[in-house]
């Protein structure tokens, strides 16, 4: 009987009731890849304005056919 509770308490002594904190490297990503997030970022934002200026020239263009 003894054995068995000796067994359970270092058993339980060897648990941690908290999670370990994953390391600093696996939270922030990966530098090549924060750049590339970043590149798509910035082509996102030049696609929107590339459609916004087609979008005008398309109207010039069916306002000027139109009359």
């Amino acid at each position: 009987m003894k054995a068995i509770l000796i067994a359970l308490a270092v058993t339980l002594a060897g648990c941690d009731p908290t999670p370990p904190q994953p390391p600093e490297a696996a939270r922030s990503p990966n530098p090549v890849f924060e750049t590339q997030i970043q590149a798509m970022e910035k082509a996102r934002a030049v696609e929107g304005q590339v459609m916004d200026a087609a979008e005008a020239q398309r109207k010039q263009i069916d306002e000027a056919t139109h009359q």
